[in-house]
C-alpha cells in the first residue's frame, strides 16, 4: 500500500518553490527574457537560477559550495531572481487575465499623465475603465475615476461641467459598491474562520452569538442595485452563515445561487473561474449533506464533463482546486452509495496528487482528504488501514487541524481500535479521547453518550453485547437530527455502524441497504 504523505517541520525556501512550480513553457520564457536583456545571461541570478533548478530539495550549502554566489550575498540574490522570475511571468500571455490588462492600461495611463500628455492618458483611462466596469473589477475602477478626476482638473475641456458631475456620480457609486462588497467579504471571511477554527454551532448560546453576529454585520442593500461581484459576496456570507448553523437545505440554495450567477453569464466563468469551482465544491458538499444523491450525481457528472472539455480555465491554483474538490466529492459520492470498495483506487491517484502538490497545499486540505481516505477503509472493514491515516491526523503536534475534525478522528480511532480487537491499546485511547474532547470544550452529547457506551461494553458478557448495543443505537437515535448533535453523523455514520454490528452485517452493506432504500422512496 502506498504509504501517505508526512508533514516536515522545515519551512519550504520561497524562491525554490517558485522555481519549482514552473512550467517547461515558463522556464522557457524566462530564459528568452534573460537572454533579452543582454549581458544578464551570465548574470549571478541566472546561474543561481540554474542551480536551483537542477536541485530535488533546497540545499542552501551546496549553493554556497558552487561559487555562484558568497553566503552574504545570497539573500540578495534571491530577492533579485525571484523578482526577474515574477517580471518574466506578469509577461507571460497564459497570465495576461483581465486584471493584469486594466492595470497595464492604468500603468501606461499614469506615465502619459506624468509626462503631461493629458488627453492620451484620459483616453486610455475611460478604455481601461470600461473593461474594469464591464468586468466587475469595480476597486481598479474607483482608482481610474479617481485619476481621472485629477488629470481633469489640470486639463480643461469645454465640457468640464458635464465631466465633473459625471465622475462625481462614477465615483459615489463606484464607492458605494466597493463599501458593500467589502463588508460582505469581510463578513463571509470572519465566518469563514469561524467555522474553521470552532466548527458547527454546538448550542443555543453559539446559535444566537452566531446571528447576532451576522445580523449586525450584514449591510443595507438594494438587491436590484447589486453587480455580480456584490451579489458573489452575498451569497458567499449566507452560505458561511447556513454552514455554522447546520442549515444545509439554506447552504444547498444560496450555493445554488452562486453558481446560477455565473451559469447566467458564462464569460464569468473564465474570468473569476476560481470563484467558480469554489461555488461547484459548495453546492456538491450541501447535497452531500442534505443526501441529495440524484442531484449530487447529476452536478459530479456535470463537473466532471466541464473537466474533460477543459472549459474551466486551467493555470496551477485552479489546478488544485480541481484536485480538491472533484475528488473529494468522488469520495463523497461512494460514501452515498455505500460503493467504498469500489472507491479504493482513488487512495493511490489523491496521494500521487498530494506529493505533487505538496509545496502548494495547505496542511488543513491535506488532512481533510485523510480523514476521508480513514472514512473510506473503515467502511471496507479495513481498520488497520484506517488507524494508519487517522495517525496522520491525531499524532503530529505541528499541525493545525480543525477541531471537529481532530475530535471524530479520536472517535473514530477508537472504533477502529474496537473492530480490530486491539484491546491492549483500548483503555488509554479511552483516556485519552475523553480528555481531548473536554480539553477542546467539544464534547457533545453523541459522543458522550457513545464514548461512555463503548467503554461499558468491556464489562459486558459476549452473549449479551447486541442487546446492550441495541440500547446504545435507541439512545443515539434521537440526536440523528438535532439541531446541534445531527453534525456528529456527518463526519462519522456511528448508527451504521452500530446497526451493522446488531444485524452482523458489514457497515457497507447497511449503508448500501439504506441508499437502494432511499432511492425508491
Amino acid at each position: 500500500m502506498r504509504k501517505p504523505i508526512t508533514f516536515s517541520n522545515q519551512q519550504n525556501d520561497a524562491l525554490f518553490v517558485l522555481i519549482k512550480s514552473l512550467s517547461k513553457s515558463e522556464k522557457r520564457q524566462f530564459n528568452l527574457y534573460v537572454g533579452r536583456l543582454g549581458g544578464n545571461v551570465d548574470a549571478k541570478f541566472f546561474a543561481l537560477f540554474k542551480l536551483l533548478e537542477k536541485q530535488k530539495s533546497y540545499n542552501e550549502k551546496a549553493i554556497i559550495n558552487s561559487g555562484v554566489v558568497s553566503k552574504q550575498q545570497l539573500s540578495n540574490l534571491k530577492a533579485h531572481l525571484y523578482k526577474q522570475i515574477l517580471t518574466s511571468l506578469r509577461m507571460n500571455p497564459a497570465h495576461k487575465n483581465i486584471r493584469i490588462q486594466i492595470r497595464e492600461q492604468l500603468d501606461f495611463a499614469t506615465v502619459l499623465y506624468q509626462k503631461g500628455l493629458y488627453k492620451q492618458s484620459l483616453k486610455l483611462l475611460d478604455k481601461a475603465k470600461n473593461m474594469a466596469v464591464e468586468n466587475e473589477e469595480k476597486n481598479v475602477a474607483y482608482e481610474i475615476v479617481e485619476l481621472e478626476k485629477v488629470i481633469e482638473s489640470q486639463y480643461i475641456t469645454r465640457s468640464i461641467d458635464t465631466r465633473s458631475d459625471e465622475l462625481t456620480v462614477q465615483a459615489k457609486e463606484l464607492s458605494m459598491q466597493n463599501v458593500i462588497a467589502s463588508k460582505l467579504s469581510n463578513l463571509s471571511l470572519q465566518l469563514y474562520g469561524t467555522l474553521l477554527k470552532n466548527g458547527y454551532v454546538k448550542n443555543d448560546e453559539e446559535l444566537q452569538r452566531v446571528n447576532t453576529y451576522f445580523y449586525s454585520k450584514l449591510p443595507e442593500y438594494t438587491y436590484e442595485e447589486l453587480g455580480f461581484r456584490e451579489k458573489l459576496w452575498l451569497y458567499k456570507a449566507h452560505l458561511w452563515h447556513s454552514f455554522l448553523t447546520q442549515d444545509f437545505l439554506q447552504s444547498y440554495k444560496y450555493a445554488n445561487k452562486w453558481v446560477d450567477l455565473f451559469k447566467n453569464d458564462t464569460k464569468n466563468i473564465s474570468l473569476h473561474p476560481v470563484f467558480y469551482l469554489k461555488g461547484k465544491n459548495y453546492l456538491l458538499e450541501s447535497l452531500f449533506f442534505i443526501k441529495h444523491y440524484g442531484k449530487f450525481q447529476e452536478e459530479l457528472s456535470a463537473f466532471e464533463k466541464e473537466i474533460e472539455e477543459k472549459s474551466i480555465p486551467q493555470n496551477s491554483n485552479t489546478e488544485i482546486l480541481t484536485f480538491l474538490y472533484y475528488y473529494a466529492n468522488k469520495l463523497h459520492l461512494h460514501f452515498l452509495e455505500g460503493s467504498f470498495s469500489e472507491g479504493e483506487y482513488l487512495v493511490a491517484i489523491i496521494n500521487d496528487k498530494i506529493n505533487s502538490y505538496k509545496d502548494r497545499l495547505d496542511n488543513h486540505h491535506i488532512v481533510v482528504f485523510y480523514y476521508k481516505i480513514a472514512c473510506l477503509y473503515f467502511g471496507m472493514g479495513k481498520n488497520k488501514e484506517c488507524i494508519l491515516y487517522l495517525n496522520k491526523i491525531i499524532k503530529p503536534k505541528n499541525i493545525q487541524v480543525a477541531n471537529d475534525l481532530q475530535c471524530f478522528a479520536r472517535v473514530l480511532s477508537l472504533i477502529a481500535h474496537y473492530e480490530c480487537g486491539l484491546d491492549y491499546d483500548l483503555e488509554r485511547q479511552f483516556k485519552d479521547t475523553y480528555r481531548f474532547l473536554l480539553k477542546m470544550e467539544n464534547l457533545q452529547e453523541v459522543q458522550k453518550e457513545f464514548i461512555s457506551s463503548i467503554k461499558a461494553l468491556g464489562d459486558v458478557y459476549p452473549h449479551q453485547i447486541k442487546k446492550e448495543l441495541k440500547k446504545v443505537h435507541s439512545r443515539l437515535k434521537v440526536y440523528e437530527n438535532h439541531p446541534y448533535e445531527k453534525r456528529a453523523f456527518l463526519y462519522l455514520d456511528i448508527l451504521s455502524w452500530l446497526e451493522s454490528k446488531i444485524e452482523n452485517k458489514p457497515v457497507a452493506q447497511i449503508i448500501k441497504e439504506k441508499f437502494v432504500s432511499s432511492q425508491k422512496c
